[in-house]
């Protein structure tokens, strides 16, 4: 079955970075577009960031300039490097991939900044 994992979340004051990773399981990971969504508390989950198969970008205006979404898929894996963090950066960060039939998600990593 499919499986989405993040990790490398936490705690980090404004400023700073992380980066979080997603693996994934159970698709054909290559030929699948890969997005980073973000649930601030009390909000809807929006996307961040999502690649193509071709490697393509595209990002939320919060987000141009100091997030880079990346994919390696020889490990199955796509990853958010997150810089220059602001507390509204706050709130649980989901991997995600449409298989056209349906829409996986991860089970989240949380992301905190405050000082």
């Amino acid at each position: 079955q499919v499986q989405l994992v993040e990790s490398g979340g936490g705690l980090v004051q404004p400023g700073g970075s992380l980066r979080l990773s997603c693996a994934a399981s159970g698709f054909i990971f290559e030929i699948f577009a890969m997005g980073w969504y973000h649930q601030a508390p009390g909000k809807q989950r929006e996307l961040v960031a999502e690649i193509t198969n071709g490697r393509r970008t595209n990002y939320i205006d919060s987000a141009k300039g100091r997030f880079t979404i990346s994919r390696d898929n020889a490990k199955n894996t796509v990853y958010l490097q997150m810089n220059s963090l602001r507390p509204e950066d706050t709130g649980v960060y989901y991997c995600s991939v449409d298989l056209l039939t349906r829409r996986e998600w991860g089970q989240g990593t949380q992301v905190t900044v405050s000082s």
